[in-house]
């Protein structure tokens, strides 16, 4: 049960997000003392708060147990279940290839690299490939795109939409001599129509949103991937109790996790660099430390060789360590124009 269902007052429900305390499971363990100091109240009223979530507690073991069993499956159904997964297309053969044909459905992808190496535009390309309809090698779904820097553009969103259309057309052209294939009859606009936008002004909207985000996606059922643009925006600023960072961010990767796996959607997160010191030498390495690394199912790191972008398959229970080329073009996301030898990121 999350804490936005909790019979409490609107005010202390704030309170409880605020201080990271986002389910019932986070306040299992917590005594009335360090509650009232994380929520600045009485501790009366924290225990009252205690005694509101015990009980709901309670309610929810009782209809959950057997949610639990039937939930259960074998490993030979899980492998079946990954042979039948569909992906979402980058756009780029080589990076599709790298990630075994492209960002995977049930699981977390965080994607990260310096300012101006193309994360807005991949998020934006996903968003727009999600939608590209089953008879052409898609998922034919929806697109939640949560922004917490501003960055989105709807204009360019439309442009990769236009191009997306195109190359639909080009491709029915192809085949249409061999095979039995639909018109294209979606229209650049029916893309930005089935993009939702969400604009994040906090780290408290933030995690708002993700509570909110299984109520709105158990209504729109067609949606098949969720981006945060990025996720770290709001949790390098400001923060100084870094026990209630790791809290807050813990809490809410757990939340996309389930997301990702009960509704069979691919959640994205796009991340920022910061430098970390080992060796003798500063590095470059994704932001939110070492704890939030194992946040996601894949990490992908965004990088230059050269002039040259390239993205490295950093982490995954299921993808080889591997390096391609890609190029962002008026187009979007596209394969690179250079025949350089691929290389490994150090």
């Amino acid at each position: 049960m999350e804490i936005c269902r909790l019979p409490v007052s609107a005010t202390q429900r704030g309170k409880l997000i605020s201080a990271g305390y986002t389910s019932l499971s986070s306040l299992s363990s917590v005594s009335p003392f360090d509650l009232a100091r994380d929520l600045q109240t009485s501790e009366s009223e924290a225990s009252e708060i205690l005694k509101a979530a015990s009980q709901s507690g309670r309610l929810d073991k009782t209809d959950g147990s057997h949610a639990i069993i039937a939930g259960a499956q074998t490993a030979w159904d899980m492998l079946h279940e990954e042979d039948l997964s569909r992906r979402i297309t980058t756009s780029c053969a080589d990076l599709d290839k790298i990630l075994g044909g492209g960002i995977a459905c049930k699981e977390v992808t965080e994607i990260g690299g310096v300012p101006g190496i193309g994360k807005t535009q991949l998020g934006i390309q996903l968003a727009v490939n999600v939608q590209i309809p089953v008879d052409f090698g898609g998922l034919g779904g929806k697109a939640i795109y949560i922004d917490t820097e501003g960055s989105f553009m709807v204009e360019r969103a439309l442009q990769i939409a236009e191009a997306c259309v195109e190359d639909m057309s080009e491709y029915h052209e192809f085949v249409r001599k061999n095979f039995q294939l639909s018109q294209v009859q979606v229209q650049p606009k029916d893309f930005l129509k089935n993009i939702f936008y969400f604009r994040i002004c906090s780290y408290t909207e933030q995690i708002a949103v993700i509570n909110y985000l299984e109520k709105f996606i158990s209504e729109h059922n067609d949606v098949k991937v969720v981006i945060i643009d990025s996720v770290t925006f709001h949790f390098r600023q400001d923060f100084e109790d870094m026990a209630l960072r790791t809290r807050l961010l813990s809490g809410m990767a757990l939340k996309l996790m389930k997301l990702a796996n009960k509704y069979s959607l691919a959640v994205v997160l796009l991340n920022q660099v910061t430098t970390k010191y080992s060796d003798g030498s500063f590095h470059l390495t994704l932001a939110l430390g070492d704890s939030w690394s194992h946040a996601c199912t894949n990490r992908v790191i965004l990088y230059w060789n050269g002039n040259e972008r390239y993205a490295y398959v950093d982490k995954s229970p299921s993808l080889r360590s591997a390096s391609a080329p890609y190029s962002v073009t008026g187009k979007g996301i596209r394969d690179s124009a250079s025949n350089c030898k691929r290389i490994k990121i150090m």
